[in-house]
């Protein structure tokens, strides 16, 4: 990890983009999501119960508390936090020296508040993996940016201190778990469609926000969807122990594996930010050689000693491209089925013999985590033996001693989480590791992950369809922007824009309407014509069919849909309805007030009327008014274009060193008398080539 001050540079860029992707999305949904006509308001869920104020924010760790002190309520305090982590978030993109500690803490603690008061609609994998890659984005980052072209006075590799590589490893570890679980789940999960290798001629249609290119993948040839979920556990599960690999090139085709997998699902599914920030996280598996930092030097340092190493190095890659392949062979029964050009694959081991293996190697597998960073440790301690100078040293030892000290412990804690894949080794973990682990729960600093553990819509894709109907007759459809309804709708692309809604409405579908109680609190938002929620569902709120009047009554239904077949002209879906999901209610209807008070949305208290007396409120309001008419994909990808356009005017006008110019201008200082013959002993460690020599001798004679 030692040379990866370019990866970690880069590694911070994509928190800080994802940050502002996250925050941007978010606060153009909090008028509906919690605003006090919201589904389901903020203000509920922030209640003073006569503790302190220290022991208040340790239990329910949020800055929204302080919200009233500035005059705002909850909505209005997280629409303010929101704005706020955005326009950080965007200057740490585009300036370096925002890069700093105190900027990362404030986005992940800005994130973190956001996330206790976000209910269900912030209970998403992807919030638990930002809030945990945002506080290794606040150990990664420096305390302080040293000037442009200048290095630490120090040796060791590039003038890097001791310590700035040992952060950086614990995202490597975080990708790690995150890949090697989410592999793992989907056979542990008993699924007949991830055993069956079938899981893909699901996947594209019942995923919850299919993109168009989604509907062209779904009708490739099942056989090489058979073959893609073969290679989806290879890429999951087989690779990931590759990212602690001795070999660079054995991690660098890691990290083209796992790219080439993200890319291919950000084409075929809206995942909002997850895909972006795992490609973000996968920066840990790159160095500054391969980033062409030190292209002109490295083609020179190849030597005959090295020969015998580097050979050695080609046999263990040759070894494990060999095993990865007999084993893809052999526990996936891949033939080549020449008359019909096709590959057939099937599983050919079982569940008991998955288990056996999975208890065999989890425990394996944190100690190559620890022994992994042990090295680490070691390497730092080495490049703290290099550092000159008494006072550099005890400044360089202090920080070792503290940035080690916090890497081990966030490896101590990831390791209770990421033990769940296997629960007779969380059972036989360190005991100390869980007490560090439940001390620091509430913090989200590490979480447990397991994508796609099921295969739904098996049987044809579940959707709830709203209806609306002034008489109780006859009943409108109520479309929404980005999830199925209309048949002649092709599916959207709107990542990394997440409308929470519709993916909770997704998850509403697959079971009845009382495992999702604010359900019933978006029925009665409907009725009652709140015009933040409408806008939720249409941005345009023109395009709703009940913007005049509120309806009399709603229900909901439930169908199945599958995309079309090649042919159908003007359909990208097609639908069979099942059940009635929700039932026909109006204002005042007995059912509704049942539902209602059993989930706790009858709240006796009425609301505080927004405040708008004083300039922070009044500048909340404009800065909304302002935004409003943008749809949130287009906010989101205008910032993109917006970010891409100034790192353009950035990179034309700022500063390029030339190859060229310094050599005959620092000609002109070598008649210079010698002075200070004792400053070479100061300068950082030589040149590892002859082609910097000469910069070198000036330095020294300057």
């Amino acid at each position: 990890m030692a040379g990866s001050r370019l990866p970690r540079q880069l590694f911070l860029q994509g928190v800080a983009a994802v940050f502002l992707f996250a925050f941007a999305s978010l606060y153009t949904q909090i008028p509906g999501l919690y605003g006090t006509e919201g589904i389901l308001p903020a203000r509920r869920t922030l209640r003073p119960q006569g503790k302190g104020p220290w022991q208040q924010l340790w239990e329910t760790p949020t800055l929204l508390w302080e919200a009233p002190r500035l005059g705002l309520d909850t909505a209005q305090g997280l629409e303010l936090l929101s704005l706020l982590g955005a326009l950080l978030a965007l200057g740490a993109l585009l300036l370096p020296q925002l890069r700093h500690l105190l900027v990362y803490l404030l986005l992940w603690a800005a994130y973190l508040s956001a996330c206790q008061v976000g209910q269900v609609f912030l209970y998403f994998q992807w919030d638990s993996l930002l809030l945990e890659t945002g506080f290794l984005a606040v150990l990664v980052a420096p305390l302080w940016q040293p000037p442009h072209h200048k290095q630490p006075p120090q040796g060791g590799l590039a003038g890097a201190l001791p310590h700035e590589a040992l952060p950086f490893w614990l995202v490597r570890w975080l990708l790690f778990r995150l890949m090697f679980a989410s592999g793992v789940v989907k056979l542990t999960s008993r699924c007949p469609a991830w055993w069956g290798l079938t899981a893909l001629t699901y996947h594209y249609e019942t995923q919850c926000l299919p993109t168009p290119a989604a509907w062209f993948a779904h009708h490739l040839p099942v056989w090489l969807h058979k073959l893609s979920v073969v290679a989806t556990f290879l890429i999951e599960i087989a690779v990931p122990p590759l990212f602690f690999a001795p070999v660079r090139r054995l991690r660098l085709a890691a990290f083209y594996s796992q790219v080439l997998l993200q890319v291919l699902i950000i084409v075929t599914g809206n995942y909002n930010f997850f895909n972006l920030l795992t490609l973000v996280l996968t920066t840990a598996l790159l160095d500054d050689q391969h980033l062409a930092a030190r292209s002109g030097n490295s083609r020179r340092r190849k030597t005959p000693a090295s020969r015998p190493k580097a050979l050695l190095a080609l046999l263990l890659e040759l070894t494990v491209y060999g095993l990865l392949a007999y084993g893809t062979v052999h526990y996936f029964g891949l033939e080549v089925d020449w008359e019909h050009h096709t590959i057939r694959s099937r599983t050919t081991f079982t569940f008991h013999q998955f288990s056996q293996w999975l208890k065999t190697v989890t425990l394996p597998t944190m100690w190559l985590g620890g022994a992994s960073l042990a090295w680490e440790l070691l390497a730092a301690l080495w490049r703290w033996t290099q550092v000159r100078g008494w006072l550099r040293k005890l400044w360089a030892a202090v920080q070792l001693s503290i940035f080690g000290s916090a890497t081990v412990a966030m490896f101590l804690v990831s390791l209770v989480p990421y033990s769940y894949v296997e629960p007779s080794t969380h059972g036989r973990l360190w005991t100390e590791a869980h007490r560090l682990f439940g001390a620091v729960e509430h913090l989200q600093l590490a979480s447990s992950y397991g994508l796609f553990r099921r295969m739904t819509g098996l049987g044809g894709r579940p959707e709830v369809v709203l209806e609306g109907s002034y008489d109780g007759h006859h009943w409108t459809e109520i479309d929404f922007m980005y999830k199925p309804g209309n048949v002649s709708w092709p599916p959207p692309v709107v990542a990394p824009h997440q409308p929470r809604l519709d993916w909770q409405m997704w998850f509403a579908a697959l079971g009845p309407h009382t495992h999702s109680p604010w359900f019933t609190s978006l029925v009665l938002c409907l009725l009652q014509g709140k015009e933040p929620v409408i806008r939720l569902i249409q941005h345009d709120v023109a395009r709703y069919p009940f913007h005049k009047q509120p309806p009399t009554y709603v229900r909901a239904q439930r169908y199945k849909y599958w995309f079309s077949q090649p042919g159908e002209q003007g359909q990208w879906w097609r639908r069979q309805w099942v059940e009635e999901f929700f039932p026909p209610v109006s204002l005042g209807d007995p059912t509704l007030d049942t539902l209602l008070r059993q989930f706790g949305f009858q709240d006796k208290s009425p609301p505080r009327a927004r405040s708008s007396g004083n300039s922070l409120a009044r500048a909340l309001l404009w800065v909304r008014k302002q935004l409003s008419p943008l749809e949130a994909p287009t906010l989101l990808w205008g910032l993109i274009l917006a970010v891409g356009a100034v790192r353009v005017v950035q990179a034309l006008l700022g500063p390029r060193p030339s190859r060229s110019s310094p050599p005959p201008r620092e000609e002109k200082h070598r008649p210079a008398p010698k002075k200070d013959p004792g400053a070479a002993t100061e300068q950082a460690a030589p040149a590892p080539s002859n082609c910097n020599s000469s910069s070198q001798t000036t330095r020294r004679k300057k």
